[in-house]
């Protein structure tokens, strides 16, 4: 008899992306409004984040409504490997200071699983910023960058 987490472990692999170093692949179809799985990391302070990350761009983090942060990077799981998509098939959501990625629409086998990282960050959003910040996911939509509109 299988886990629950054996099951879900096989609707989807982590391989290399075309998106960005590593991403996370379905092995078989999953219906639009399927849950996933839960984005795990070891939990932590904003200021903690800043000491552990402080000059780069690239790291595992995601922040709940309460200002905690999960670092995926640290006792994390796949869903750490999820990568960015301006024209995603998956959504974050937060449901008891806990973060579940969820299908919004169907998923083929072999697609990539995206979310939109949607990151806002308080400065102004120069060109360089939304560089350091670019986005690669090339779909006909994509904004350019990883970071949330402001507007």
């Amino acid at each position: 008899m299988h886990s629950a987490t054996n099951k879900r472990a096989r609707r989807f692999v982590t391989r290399r992306s075309g998106i960005h170093g590593r991403g996370v692949f379905a092995t078989t179809p999953i219906p639009g409004g399927s849950r996933l799985i839960e984005y795990k990391g070891e939990r932590i302070s904003d200021e903690e984040s800043e000491l552990r990350y402080p000059d780069t761009t690239h790291t595992f983090l995601f922040m709940l409504d309460n200002s905690e942060i999960i670092d995926g990077g640290r006792n994390g799981n796949t869903s750490r490997w999820i990568n960015h998509s301006c024209e995603p098939n998956c959504e974050a959501n937060e449901e008891d200071g806990r973060i579940y990625i969820d299908a919004l629409r169907t998923i083929k086998a072999g697609d990539e699983i995206t979310i939109d990282y949607n990151l806002y960050i308080e400065e102004r959003y120069t060109a360089a910023l939304k560089r350091e910040y670019a986005c690669v996911c090339e779909m006909q939509k994509c904004r350019g960058t990883l970071l949330a509109s402001k507007r």
